[in-house]
């Protein structure tokens, strides 16, 4: 692997890293203030919340991309 892919993927592993600490950092924040939201959130909703958020869904998804991505040019580069 050359240092430019290197570097590509230290960024991309990076972004990935940082985005998914600042989401649960939020979810988190969510999670504090649920007392004080006027309506009540549905049972389901509130026993998937990691499992089936759009957000933790498109960042594992882009992760798995991304090592396939840095597979297959290790591979066939």
């Amino acid at each position: 692997m050359t240092t430019y892919m290197l570097v590509l993927t230290i960024i991309a592993v990076a972004i990935v890293l940082f985005a998914l600490g600042y989401t649960l950092a939020v979810t988190k924040t969510q999670k504090r203030l649920k007392g004080e939201l006027d309506t009540s959130i549905p049972g389901k909703v509130q026993e998937g919340i990691y499992q089936r958020n759009p957000v933790f869904i498109t960042f594992f998804a882009f992760a798995v991309l991304v090592l396939l991505l840095i597979i297959f040019t290790a591979i066939y580069w």
